[in-house]
């Protein structure tokens, strides 16, 4: 019987195992909930692997999970999160459901569904050596704990395979934009807006300036986004605001241009006299270049056909994920790789059901691939 095949047969446990995730909510910031998942993702991986997962604990109160496959040296780093963006509670207005082949429930498709493929697909090859499962529980707060975790496990292996949901038809993701995240803050100086408003420097004018000359930094034609996003100003309705601030989401398609946007963003001045501007963060993740995936890429297409299976398409997409820090320290990185559906992060969040089987069995031929180290 073929891996195809095989990998069908285990399609009500694939569903009774992502189900067991989906309904086992886990919020990023909560961190009751994400202790409670992180146990039921340990449990479901010594089920289907034999053993238990190393417990990382980090300061903030975090465990991530680890399972190194065999003694020797890891040549494929599996690559998930556990938790969500969806808050607590919302199984009751998205409860978990299968109707008419689509599966539903918050986190299914980013990225519940993607760890149980994982863990199919190392059982069905008999959980072979040389593999390192890692499962993280802050991806979506932009791993700020786990980057180190996450670079230090990719650090030597031929292949980090990114269960991350697939793009648009199943396609994997071959390109990644990197991600800048930056607070801007204006200082001025409170007054009462009414009685004497000239006497202030009102912060919220001063970070309107800002604004305009952040979003001047953009270069459509590089595929550079600068995109303001959440704002605050002020105190009451009737003060001069003393400080104003707004969260600025910076895309990018290479280093270079990360690094202009940090300059420039690091040297925005003030506009208004007696103001000042303040500017926090820079860059988070680096880009995920296709050259960085083109070797993965044609190896899953060889795959794919040896299987029966359709030659997977192929997406440069602007979110970031995990993949961008193992792409950023030169290992050969293949994302979206995991459940074919949409709607992460969204209302219509979803899995296909139909497609768990083939995509199970192409996370499976591909790491036996790269263990076998044949040729693509």
């Amino acid at each position: 019987m073929d891996l195809v095949h095989r990998m069908s047969r285990r399609l009500p446990q694939l569903l009774a195992d992502i189900e067991e995730l989906v309904v086992c909510e886990s919020p990023s910031s909560d961190f009751a909930a994400l202790a409670r998942s992180t146990d039921v993702v340990a449990d479901l991986g010594k089920r289907h692997l034999g053993a238990a997962p190393e417990r990382i604990a980090t300061t903030d109160g975090r465990t991530h999970l680890r399972w190194r496959l065999g003694a020797g040296p890891a040549r494929v780093l599996l690559l998930g999160h556990h938790d969500t963006v969806w808050p607590l509670g919302s199984l009751t207005t998205h409860p978990y459901a299968v109707t008419a082949g689509v599966l539903r429930g918050p986190g299914c498709v980013d990225m519940k569904a993607g760890l149980v493929l994982a863990l199919h697909a190392l059982a069905e090859l008999g959980v072979p050596e040389g593999v390192t499962l890692l499962i993280t529980c802050d991806e979506e707060l932009g791993s700020p704990t786990s980057r180190e975790l996450v670079e230090t496990s990719a650090a030597g292996c031929a292949a980090a395979l990114v269960l991350e949901a697939a793009a648009a038809g199943g396609a994997l993701k071959t390109e990644r934009k990197g991600v800048s995240r930056y607070r801007v803050r204006t200082h001025g100086r409170a007054a009462h807006a009414g009685l004497e408003p000239e006497r202030g420097v009102n912060a919220t004018v001063e970070l309107a300036h800002q604004i305009l000359a952040l979003t001047a930094l953009a270069d459509v034609s590089r595929g550079t986004t600068v995109t303001p996003t959440l704002a605050s100003s002020g105190t009451s309705e009737n003060t001069v605001p003393a400080v104003a601030e707004v969260a600025v989401d910076v895309r990018v398609r290479d280093t270079a241009e990360q690094d202009r946007v940090d300059a420039a963003m690091h040297g925005l001045r003030p506009v208004l006299p007696g103001s000042r501007v303040e500017v926090l963060g820079g860059p988070n993740r680096p880009p995920l270049d296709a050259s960085s995936s083109a070797a993965l890429f044609a190896r899953a297409t060889a795959v794919a056909a040896r299987l029966g299976l359709p030659a997977p398409g192929s997406a440069a997409v602007g979110g970031g994920s995990d993949g961008n820090f193992t792409a950023g320290i030169g290992t050969p990185t293949l994302d979206g790789l995991g459940a074919v559906g949409g709607g992460a992060h969204a209302d219509d969040e979803h899995v296909l059901v139909d497609e768990l089987p083939a995509r199970a069995a192409l996370i499976a031929g591909l790491i036996a691939d790269v263990l076998a180290g044949e040729p693509s």
